[in-house]
């Protein structure tokens, strides 16, 4: 049995989907709240609802008792993949707690939980491209020294990183961290880039454009990072400590004002640009460097934006028709 946190999230429902398609059995795991609206984690955890191997639970990872009852009632759960997080760069500025409380607090829980469970074989959980912060040195390689963050969103998730690495070693714990570079696509989060600008273009409203649109992303498809994350599920670390780091990125950046220039011709509406400069919190670039991922997990990004767009635009129509 795999338990998925977030399971009612963009990736993590995705992931639960892709893995109840190759048999397995799923426990998700979510605690809706309502960072964003509660009615698009609803509809992505109907599609799973139906699946025999599917099952769920209404929790917060940062409550301790709740999620170590957990390890009683599903002692055959085997893997975790801990995706439930609080995300966004911005709004860690304005409600920092929320960001200590699930992403730190509910790391730690997460890890005591797999200290529980007496048939775990590997801890994977999420990071982000955000913990590179402001390094200039491209594209942004493991190794690389990630002790700048840029805002209080990537020091949490950096912290996520330091955690894992210290329970791989005192515990023995199997665990990967899996860096995210922008995910975007189907069933995307409203408070994201593309689902925003969509959201506007489509209104015939203005875009809030920053740093005058010299910004450059790794938009990375869902498709990739959920075949990403499965084949680091399927590989634990078996290194002293066993713990790792991948990027999961498309190992191509592209500047923004590209990227709202297929989602213009995908929607075929032109934009009207508001120019703003760059954000607190935010960087001027994201690239991925992937060879590890390649070498290790034979990861292997195939979707550009140009595919990727128009599905993304596919599904937002249908989605905001209902």
């Amino acid at each position: 049995m795999i338990l998925v946190t977030g399971a009612a999230g963009f990736i993590g429902s995705a992931v639960s989907e892709a893995l109840l398609a190759r048999g397995e059995t799923v426990l998700g795991v979510d605690n809706l709240n309502d960072y964003y609206d509660v009615a698009l984690k609803d509809a992505r955890l109907a599609r799973l609802a139906d699946k025999p191997d599917f099952s769920f639970r209404k929790l917060d990872i940062a409550d301790r008792d709740a999620m170590l009852a957990l390890a009683l009632e599903f002692p055959a759960i085997d893997r975790i993949v801990h995706l439930a997080a609080q995300a966004g760069v911005r709004y860690s500025l304005v409600n920092p707690y929320a960001y200590v409380q699930s992403n730190v607090m509910g790391q730690v829980v997460m890890l005591e939980l797999a200290r529980a469970l007496p048939a775990l074989k590997h801890f994977v959980y999420a990071s982000s491209s955000s913990v590179y912060g402001a390094n200039e040195k491209t594209p942004f390689a493991v190794g690389d020294a990630v002790d700048r963050p840029s805002s209080l969103y990537a020091a949490t998730k950096r912290t996520d990183e330091l955690f894992g690495y210290a329970y791989a070693h005192l515990y023995g714990i199997p665990s990967t961290g899996l860096r995210f570079f922008t995910v975007y696509g189907p069933w995307g989060r409203p408070d994201m880039a593309p689902f925003i600008f969509a959201r506007a273009v489509s209104a015939g409203e203005p875009i809030k454009v920053f740093n005058y649109g010299e910004m450059w992303r790794d938009f990375t498809y869902i498709d990739d990072i959920v075949n990403g994350v499965v084949r680091a599920l399927d590989r634990p670390p078996t290194a002293t400590p066993p713990h790792a780091l991948y990027n999961l990125g498309n190992h191509k950046p592209e500047k923004l004002t590209d990227f709202i220039a297929e989602l213009e011709k995908a929607l075929g509406r032109k934009a009207v640009m508001d120019m703003h400069p760059m954000q607190p919190g935010d960087v001027l670039q994201t690239y991925a460097d992937i060879e590890i991922s390649r070498d290790v997990l034979g990861y292997e990004p195939t979707t550009p934006i140009s595919t990727g767009i128009p599905k993304f635009i596919d599904w937002f129509r249908g989605y905001n028709e209902h």
